[in-house]
């Protein structure tokens, strides 16, 4: 059987995680060695583990980016491997963020210095040193600044910790992606995303059976069973090696593998700088803009819980709209489709600060996001991600609404 080769990357490092599968699949504990090469790196043998595949669509006690070829599963605690697993990684210095959940990045070395950007719990970064006094300078994504290193898991525990929470994506590499309800070019499509989005795969190995569990559990009623209409069952299943389920936000969804690359990624930094610094003579709207932008980044990397409204112990989408806006004396309907209802429709060319980026599918909303300057959305995203920022159209907006008349 051909090796197959999967790239874990974070921006920040110097270099990628390797795995190289020899043979068919294989799973999963991790076991470190030490490399004697020339390059810095290590190698690691997986082993202890394999069994067939089930349909669930998570796997447990697992670490979760190996992936299974062929037959064989990276599931279960209870199965006997015969082949090795090789990972190299090449970086200068590897850190990861060990907070509940996120760690600022400074642009000094001091507590009281400004904010330039946020590591979310498990965000990876390269560390170009340690001072005296215990402050990191790190590099990750595009935020190079100061954090407490004692918040950072180092060298070979980061090593580990990497094979636990590294991520598999799909990044586009066409300029726009269709996502579709159902793996079939006649499905209806869900949302488009542009080229080099990253999109959290949910599962690669599709069957008749999850498929028809996912048609059961998703179109059950009149009104989505037209979403699909269009759709050859028996077609379908003839392709279905041809598609992934990813995640948009927390809705599942399928693109077609010929227009996607597969990866492994670390999350990274995300920055804190806006466009809406305060200036001298600035109106009252710019002001209020503002504040609710710089309001809304403080709680960035916090948790995403569907229902929730919370901004420090979980909210979903809409939640998080409602809670910011609130705080400044504005009233928001509670769900996203409520808040777009409600809000005065402009062009996304007259977006400002503050504004609110609506997504859905065949005039349906389903997801909100703040407009935070600079083509960027702050939102509640998912559990996996937690409020984050994204491209203001990392999914093409179905309306673009305003709050704060001008």
């Amino acid at each position: 059987m051909k090796s197959h080769i999967v790239k874990l990357s974070a921006l920040g490092l110097a270099g990628a995680l390797v795995l190289q599968f020899d043979n068919t699949a294989i799973l999963a504990t991790q076991k470190l060695l030490t490399d004697n090469g020339s390059v810095a790196g290590i190698t690691v043998t997986l082993d202890d583990y394999a069994k067939s595949a089930t349909e669930s669509e998570t796997t447990t006690d697992v670490p979760s980016f190996v992936e299974a070829s062929g037959n064989a599963a990276l599931l279960g605690t209870n199965a006997v491997v015969a082949d090795e697993v090789k990972l190299n990684l090449k970086y200068d210095r590897l850190g990861i963020a060990r907070v509940d959940e996120t760690l600022n990045v400074r642009k000094k070395a001091t507590t009281d210095s400004k904010i330039i950007g946020k590591m979310a719990k498990n965000a990876a970064c390269n560390v170009e040193k340690i001072t005296k006094d215990g402050w990191a300078k790190i590099k990750s994504g595009d935020v190079r600044g100061y954090v407490k290193a004692e918040y950072l898991v180092l060298d070979e525990e980061a090593e580990t910790l990497a094979f636990k929470v590294g991520k598999k994506v799909a990044t586009v590499k066409t300029e726009t992606l269709n996502v579709r309800f159902l793996p079939s070019t006649n499905s209806g499509i869900y949302t488009l995303v542009p080229v080099d989005e990253e999109l959290e795969v949910v599962r690669e190995d599709i069957s008749e059976e999850y498929v028809r569990n996912f048609i059961e559990k998703h179109f059950s009623d009149k009104k989505d069973k037209e979403l699909i209409q269009d759709v050859d069952l028996e077609q379908m299943k003839q392709e279905l090696d041809d598609w992934i389920c990813v995640s948009v936000d927390d809705e599942k969804v399928f693109v077609s593998k010929e227009y996607v690359d597969l990866s492994y990624t670390l999350k990274r930094a995300v920055s804190t700088k806006t466009e809406t610094s305060k200036k001298e003579g600035e109106s009252s709207q710019t002001s209020i803009r503002s504040s609710i932008v710089a309001f809304a980044m403080q709680f960035l990397g916090n948790s995403y819980v569907y229902g929730g409204t919370s901004l420090t112990n979980g909210t979903d989408c809409s939640g998080f709209t409602m809670r910011i806006y609130q705080h400044f004396g504005y009233g928001l309907p509670r769900t996203a489709a409520q808040q777009a209802a409600a809000t005065r429709t402009i062009s996304s060319s007259e977006a400002q600060p503050g504004d609110l980026f609506f997504y859905g599918y065949s005039g349906h909303v389903s997801h909100v996001a703040m407009y935070i300057g600079g083509g960027q959305v702050i939102h509640a995203s998912n559990e996996r991600t937690g409020i984050k920022i994204s491209n203001a159209f990392y999914r093409t907006p179905v309306k673009v609404g305003r709050v704060i008349s001008q």
